[in-house]
């Protein structure tokens, strides 16, 4: 597995912004056998930044009913799992940073 196939996209939301510009922590969906070395590299190659912690979530699927009779359960979405990518004070990542 290449650092390309580790990262797969990152995670904006209401929580990660407010990560981004207090805790300095990004949030990134990442492939499921990814390990946190193989995160940890990733992101310090790709970003040219230093990581001191990596944590990593599991989200479970989110299930929601349907059909005709509404009895049935449908996964609406897989399960994935999401890395916490906590880096140092004086860096940051452009790509969340928006127009500068």
């Amino acid at each position: 597995m290449t650092i390309y196939d580790v990262l797969r996209e990152p995670i904006e939301t209401e929580k990660s912004r407010y990560q981004n510009a207090k805790l300095h922590q990004y949030v990134f969906k990442v492939d499921r056998r990814a390990t946190k070395t193989q995160i940890r590299e990733a992101v310090e190659t790709l970003f040219d930044v230093e990581v001191e912690k990596v944590r990593v979530i599991v989200a479970p699927a989110k299930r929601g009913r349907g059909g005709r009779l509404r009895r049935r359960v449908i996964v609406r979405s897989p399960e994935y799992k999401k890395a916490i990518v906590t880096i140092r004070a004086d860096q940051s990542i452009d790509v969340f940073e928006g127009v500068k």
